[in-house]
């Protein structure tokens, strides 16, 4: 069945005057009189009128027309959409948690440094670092704040002449973004026929002494464990330049190895990626920091120390540090939904994240390797990437492919990323889904494919799709470039 568009009327149209979803006592009125006349507005705000009802249908009817986790998987390669257990929810509601003043007196906010101290020391364990910050908002800070401490580190040392940041062409599209913010030049690194990185690549980038570090994602975006992490590092450190980690997949590592052990100088963690905390809207989130010892006089102040005495206190005496990058101690819910998640699952179940992702990735990659074209034939870590290569004969692309994925039901994959691969459709089952599920989705691929090469297969399945949904298939290019941000009429 095609629908046609659908558009729900917002919330402001469905306003009639008189419509009301509250009431007050007229001493509150009344009290409105008491507010001096300079501070009173000279117009109504413009909300609209509305029952408790009708705002409660609102939004309930918007939310039926949403896909989330809670009504299907997300095989988004590299972004690790996964369930976020409703005890963290419980725990971060904790009153005592929930209502505490971020400008609490240390002496009264001993149990939440208490439980700050405790995640630092999971992660630091987990991840083999010396140390560990809570304070980035979010991935992308923590990874600004990595590259921050590096350029500190040359600063400190007069290394004026390192004015380049290593970056391989599969990168996070913020890496270089970063890079570039923090005053240096970007220099793509090709990977080889395997699909990672060789030391004798980096051994000739590295030769001119104008690198001051690199930043490597790994597993790396094709989902390939980079092997000579270790002899990579390594070597740049014997040029003294420094090893910067994207944490994003530290699912696929967990409990298995540390990048503090292979050499890394510091990596962030994407806490919604790796420990369930929520992941999406903007934030606020968690994008906590591990260095190393050649970093460590440069991480963020202030820093949580555990004194002598078993009570704790924030240091601000690092004359080295970069300094404060964010309000306050960082974003302390998502702390608690993070550690919450860790002592939940423990040594074991830590170590279970990553076994699983990695089996099911594979999973993906075998079950649907015949059907959709593999870009590295061989054992994949915790994502697969296809193409769309064996079905654009059939006049099929990889947008189309996902496109008609929403009308069976399925949230897409990332598609077109990374970009070294054409038509490229990145999965990522992630460990908190189901063999079941996971077949499911294997099982409405290949549904696809074999449609895919039906005669007249485009018109038939593809054309317009997605049909079953509110809305059709949109111009994404138009979308994206011209922007109407105003729900008026023009």
């Amino acid at each position: 069945m095609t629908r046609k568009n659908i558009r729900f009327p917002l919330s402001i149209e469905q306003s009639r005057p008189g419509h009301t979803g509250f009431s007050l006592p007229s001493k509150t009125i009344g009290a409105v009189n008491e507010i001096p006349e300079n501070l009173r507005r000279k117009s109504t705000p413009g909300l609209p009128e509305l029952s408790e009802l009708q705002v409660v249908r609102h939004f309930t009817n918007l939310s039926t027309a949403n896909y989330s986790i809670d009504s299907g998987m997300y095989p988004l390669g590299s972004c690790t959409m996964k369930y976020n257990p409703r005890i963290n929810e419980k725990t971060a509601s904790n009153p005592k948690f929930l209502n505490i003043h971020p400008r609490t007196p240390d002496k009264f906010a001993q149990g939440c440094m208490s439980l700050m101290y405790e995640l630092q020391m999971c992660l630091k364990e987990i991840s083999g670092f010396e140390q560990i910050s809570l304070q980035p908002a979010a991935g992308a800070q923590g990874e600004y704040v990595g590259i921050r401490m590096i350029r500190a580190y040359h600063d400190l040392k007069g290394n004026h002449k390192k004015t380049k940041i290593l970056i391989p062409e599969s990168a996070h599209g913020t890496n270089c973004a970063t890079a570039v913010m923090c005053g240096y030049q970007v220099v793509p690194v090709k990977a080889n026929e395997r699909g990672i990185l060789s030391l004798e690549t980096i051994k000739e980038h590295c030769a001119a002494g104008d690198i001051a570090g690199i930043m490597i994602t790994n597993p790396n975006t094709v989902g390939l464990f980079e092997e000579d992490i270790v002899k990579i590092a390594k070597h740049l450190h014997e040029v003294d330049a420094l090893v910067y980690c994207d944490g994003a997949n530290l699912n696929a590592k967990l409990g298995l190895t540390r990048p503090g052990d292979a050499g890394v100088d510091v990596m962030h963690f994407n806490l919604h990626k790796t420990f369930t905390t929520p992941h999406g809207g903007g934030g606020p989130g968690c994008g906590a920091v591990g260095v190393s010892a050649r970093l460590q006089p440069h991480l963020p102040t202030p820093i949580l120390l555990k004194k002598s005495d078993g009570s704790f206190e924030w240091d601000t005496n690092r004359p080295s540090s970069i300094g404060s990058i964010k309000d306050y101690n960082g974003h302390f819910l998502m702390m608690v939904r993070a550690l919450t998640y860790i002592r939940e699952l423990g040594p074991e179940g830590i170590r279970k994240i990553s076994r699983d992702a990695i089996l099911l990735a594979n999973y993906v990659r075998v079950r649907l390797g015949e059907a959709y074209h593999v870009a590295f034939e061989r054992p994949c870590m915790h994502e697969v990437v296809l193409s769309d290569k064996k079905q654009k004969g059939h006049g099929v692309k990889t947008i189309d492919i996902a496109k008609r994925l929403i009308d069976l039901g399925i949230h897409p994959p990332t598609i077109y990323f990374p970009l070294i691969v054409d038509g490229a459709i990145m999965i990522e089952p992630t460990e908190t889904e189901s063999l079941e599920e996971v077949e499911n989705f294997c099982l409405k691929m290949l549904q696809i494919a074999a449609e895919a090469e039906e005669s007249d297969a485009f018109a038939k399945y593809f054309a317009g799709a997605p049909k079953t949904t509110p809305t059709t298939r949109i111009n994404e290019t138009k979308a994206a470039r011209d922007l109407v941000l105003s729900w008026k009429e023009l």
